[in-house]
């Protein structure tokens, strides 16, 4: 299976409802491991690595985000997976 690696940054309303937590069940559902933090108020960054079927179904998952949230913006860009991740976590904010 073709292996991949995702960096995503995802603005909208995304504080406050849960996505952090939605981004981490969905990466775990999908055998994926990497992160996501907040970045600023209205933006969150997604690092994940796995099957890349598994990241294509993560990215439209991440870009619907949860009940309650609003994704304005999805910047996706597709890199070599480094194999650093052990798990998927939550981060503390960048910054």
């Amino acid at each position: 299976m073709a292996q991949g690696r995702v960096h995503v940054i995802v603005s909208g309303r995304v504080q406050g409802v849960g996505f952090r937590y939605f981004v981490q069940r969905e990466a775990w559902r999908l055998g994926l491991k990497g992160f996501v933090r907040n970045v600023s108020r209205a933006k969150l960054e997604v690092v994940a690595e796995g099957e890349q079927a598994a990241l294509d179904e993560f990215v439209n998952e991440v870009g619907e985000g949860p009940p309650g949230a609003r994704v304005e913006n999805v910047q996706l860009s597709r890199q070599t997976p480094a194999g650093d991740f052990r798990s998927f976590e939550v981060r503390a904010s960048s910054g």
